[in-house]
């Protein structure tokens, strides 16, 4: 995603030539004329110039044209009534049959994806690949419209959220510690192509916020408590991660390539109901930038 820089280069013979070898011409000798050497200077000067303008004047572009911003799910500018977001798809489970149902709804002035679950759980899914030291914040907006009486981070059966969001990482062997390796690819042989890693960023009923623990199915999740409790149900919650800096806690380690994005809304252990609306979703340099 990023935009290359090629730099000039010159050529052997340019570096090797002396001025006034550089200048004999149809007659193959005598000496260069003071006038054209002149010349020559003076357009060996201008082409120096040019050229330290133009190692100057890419990158600048180069920087210019590389977004701030990557919009990831924008789906303020979806359709009402449509089920399933532009670029998104559904992430469903094999031993999960009721799926969470999503649609585009309006909320005020802006179309956002309503989640209802009901013992049921399923996501919408995009896949992306964004280098974490490049856009390392990630911010997007939610609202849930109640807890879940027993959701418990710690626990398989209590393993649901009223809202939470994913961001999946690609498996780089270059980046993965040797037993994760082994764990890695026994995963994949029971389960197929899984990622190497995983944020979970949840809405949780009584965790501290700060909260980062062990999915309790599997250690390739980690599970990163930003809101939690009764004090923001009902009202719409900006929020604002460091994924990079997120993961070296989360896991010990540098994180590869993110490959995926995902929401999802689940009650399929609890057998509750739960309400939920997400908002767009950005990744970004350090800088701050604002939701349009």
């Amino acid at each position: 995603m990023r935009v290359g820089v090629r730099k000039g280069r010159l050529s052997r013979c340019s570096r090797n030539a002396r001025p006034e070898e550089a200048l004999v011409g149809r007659e193959h000798a005598g000496m260069a004329d003071p006038s054209s050497l002149q010349e020559w200077m003076g357009r060996g000067l201008w082409a120096f110039v040019l050229i330290a303008m133009a190692l100057l004047i890419v990158p600048m572009t180069a920087r210019a044209e590389s977004p701030s911003v990557i919009e990831v799910a924008k789906f303020s500018r979806g359709t009402v009534g449509q089920a399933m977001p532009n670029g998104w798809k559904p992430l469903t489970f094999k031993k999960i049959p009721k799926q969470t149902l999503y649609e585009l709804v309006k909320d005020g002035e802006s179309v956002v994806v309503k989640a209802m679950s009901d013992a049921s759980a399923s996501g919408l899914t995009k896949e992306v690949r964004i280098d974490p030291k490049d856009y390392p914040i990630i911010r997007w907006r939610w609202r849930v419209e109640n807890l879940l009486k027993h959701s418990d981070v710690n626990r398989k059966d209590g393993d649901d959220y009223p809202a939470r969001l994913y961001v999946t990482f690609e498996y780089d062997p270059e980046k993965t510690s040797f037993s994760k390796k082994l764990k890695y690819k026994a995963g994949r042989t029971i389960f197929g192509d899984i990622p190497i890693g995983a944020l979970n960023y949840i809405w949780e009923t009584k965790m501290p916020i700060g909260t980062i623990v062990e999915n309790a199915y599997t250690n390739f999740a980690q599970m990163i408590v930003v809101e939690s409790g009764p004090q923001k149900v009902g009202t719409w919650v900006d929020e604002e991660r460091n994924i990079y800096e997120d993961y070296k806690r989360a896991f010990g380690e540098e994180p590869p390539m993110i490959n995926g994005v995902a929401i999802m809304s689940d009650t399929d252990n609890t057998k509750e109901q739960a309400t939920a609306y997400y908002g767009d979703i950005v990744f970004q340099e350090s800088v701050k930038a604002s939701f349009r």
